[in-house]
C-alpha cells in the first residue's frame, strides 16, 4: 500500500511539473505575439 501511494505521488508530481513547463512556453508565446501586435500597430500608425 505504501509503495503504491509513493508511486502515484510520484506520477502526480511529475505531471504537475511538465505542466508548469507547458504553461511557461505558452506565456512566452502569448507574450511574443503581443510585442508583434503592438509593433504591427505602430508601423501602421506611422
Amino acid at each position: 500500500m505504501t509503495r503504491t501511494r509513493l508511486i502515484l505521488i510520484a506520477l502526480l508530481a511529475a505531471f504537475a511539473l511538465s505542466g508548469c513547463n507547458t504553461v511557461k512556453g505558452f506565456g512566452q508565446d502569448v507574450k511574443k505575439a503581443g510585442g508583434e501586435l503592438e509593433e504591427a500597430a505602430d508601423d501602421a500608425k506611422n
